[in-house]
């Protein structure tokens, strides 16, 4: 099947629907992905790129019912990578003798991975060009580290078209093939995911290569990727778009992720959330157990974020596997301009939050002070761990916080509270009047992190929950009415 992409171009590549990892195991692919190759017929006929080496014999039997693959004049690799030249081998098994354009880096990638240095390969850098007829050329743009040494762009004079190779891709497969006609958020989302990922290593060269394309004063009416969708509407979108991300890049968010071996460092997540959001609540506060989660869903939030705290509980003295190894991936990308902190529970020995904070200053991150909590958080703990969010919510505002969150901070500081042994005394809250109408031996219990009362007389209509219901009659899956946490940060209300 080809898809007609603009004059003499056709789409020639092929749909993965079912894929589901990438780099091995390490990228989790969740809309599929294409691999796009380009059939250019003018009076020189060119193919840009192959396909996955698993769909070779497809991709050559649609070729073959496209155009006699003699007819090929030449074939262009911009990357060596087998998702691009993947059938190479079956199709130089046709057609042997074919010269085959790519950078000199690329020649040993190509040769590394199809064990034919036989081949008619002709090597080219930046500025290159060779005429294929009409009036038309193909210019050649090195792109090394982006993100092989061997990667490359190919732009096609007249048409305008730019071969952008892995560069403003996606992971992303959808049965139409250009940007105005699939859904505009899936897209954008699929784009932050590829380049958070996968080129965040790499975002000064980005910035470099991508002002080195534009001083070349040339037309850009359609980006034509490798993966992915094709851009023909207002195609310098997503340039403009990368050279945002590749500028220590951040939003008004903060990443919260964690693993835990009995709840604990769960528990103090939650209340750290709850403190940012006491003091400012137009920051998004994201969370995430790297246990149960998207690897890559919690990179990408990452780098979107202008802090990230990073939980564990202590193993051995040292942090949870998971936690290092997500900590050793943040490291090879390179995030900028972030600040972290770390946190966890622990036995008779605290050091997994001190070996956090050491990764994340190897790893470039500005860090504050960690926060470690002995056994399971009691509710003087679950205050501090509260407490500890505003305190980062305030270090890391991006700008003056609201008259709102200022309100809102002054009626949490009622709450009893070690750690702000200096907040201003101000009226009870109504809640807090509420809980002295209590007798000094009622049943009730409190939320440690909202101070939502259980009173026994009451029950809990919304869940079903009797008047006269006893705590240990409650069942396990009971949660919090008002921050929706468990039974385990409930406390008796005289305690």
């Amino acid at each position: 099947m080809t898809i007609h992409v603009k004059n003499n171009i056709h789409w020639v590549g092929q749909r993965d629907w079912e894929v589901q990892d990438f780099h091995g195991t390490e990228y989790k692919m969740t809309r599929g992905t294409s691999y796009n190759s380009y059939l250019i017929r003018e009076q020189k006929t060119v193919l840009i790129d192959t396909v996955d080496h698993r769909f070779s014999h497809q991709f050559i039997q649609n070729l073959e019912m496209e155009i006699d693959l003699n007819s090929i004049d030449f074939i262009v690799i911009n990357h060596a990578e087998e998702d691009h030249s993947g059938a190479l081998t079956a199709l130089m098994q046709k057609i042997p003798g074919t010269p085959i354009y790519c950078t000199e880096a690329a020649v040993d990638s190509i040769v590394g991975h199809h064990h034919h240095p036989e081949w008619n390969f002709k090597t080219v850098k930046t500025g290159d060009s060779v005429d294929i007829g009409n009036g038309k050329q193909l210019i050649f743009i090195e792109a090394p580290m982006l993100h092989w040494p061997d990667s490359m762009m190919t732009y096609m004079t007249e048409d305008a078209v730019l071969f952008s190779n892995d560069a403003f891709g996606q992971h992303y497969c959808d049965e139409h093939l250009f940007n105005d006609e699939v859904d505009q958020n899936e897209l954008k989302e699929q784009c932050l995911r590829y380049y958070a990922n996968i080129l965040t290593p790499f975002s000064s060269l980005v910035t470099a290569k991508i002002h080195e394309v534009l001083s070349f004063n040339v037309p850009v009416d359609m980006i034509a990727t490798a993966h992915g969708i094709v851009w023909r509407d207002n195609p310098t979108q997503i340039i403009h778009q990368y050279l945002e991300w590749a500028d220590s890049y951040q939003e008004d968010k903060i990443t919260i992720f964690y693993d835990s071996m009995s709840n604990n460092t769960r528990m103090m997540a939650d209340a750290i959330a709850q403190g940012i959001h006491d003091v400012d609540p137009g920051v998004a506060v994201k969370v995430f157990n790297v246990s149960k989660h998207d690897k890559n869903e919690i990179l990408s939030h990452t780098f979107r974020s202008k802090g990230v705290l990073v939980g564990s509980s202590t193993m051995n003295n040292v942090m949870m596997p998971k936690i290092a190894g997500m900590l050793e991936e943040i490291t090879g990308l390179r995030f900028k301009g972030k600040k972290a902190a770390a946190f966890g529970s622990y036995g008779w020995n605290g050091g997994a939050v001190d070996r956090i904070n050491t990764r994340l200053m190897d790893a470039g991150f500005e860090t504050a002070l960690g926060l470690k909590t002995k056994w399971r958080p009691d509710g003087k703990a679950m205050r501090e761990c509260r407490e500890h969010g505003r305190q980062i919510a305030k270090q890391w505002a991006l700008q003056p916080l609201t008259a709102v969150a200022s309100l809102a901070e002054a009626k949490l500081s009622t709450e009893p509270n070690p750690a702000a042994q200096t907040a201003k005394p101000v009226s009870a809250s109504a809640e807090e009047q509420a809980l002295a109408e209590h007798s000094a031996d009622c049943q009730c219990m409190i939320c440690t992190v909202c101070n939502w009362v259980y009173d026994p007389a009451k029950g809990e209509p919304n869940q079903e929950i009797e008047p006269g219901t006893t705590w240990a009659d409650i069942p396990e899956y009971f949660l919090c009415p008002e921050c929706n946490l468990g039974k385990d940060v409930f406390v008796e209300h005289n305690a």
